[in-house]
């Protein structure tokens, strides 16, 4: 079980994801709000829970 990031970020109306896949629902909609910052397209955003293997391992950014 994993979750992955989806976006609408143009007029169609479609969900689109990538290959990542996140281990909690948490990790997923940071990664959202990382990708909506930099698209200026984004129009929607969710998380998702899938039955893919978790591809994305959590990073520690305060231990950098």
């Amino acid at each position: 079980m994993s979750w992955k990031a989806e976006v609408i970020a143009d007029g169609s109306g479609q969900w689109c994801s990538n290959a990542l896949r996140f281990a909690t629902r948490e990790q997923a909609e940071a990664y959202l709000w990382d990708l909506a910052d930099r698209w200026t397209a984004v129009r929607g955003m969710r998380a998702t829970e899938c039955e893919d293997v978790v591809t994305e391992a959590e990073v520690d950014h305060a231990a950098e």
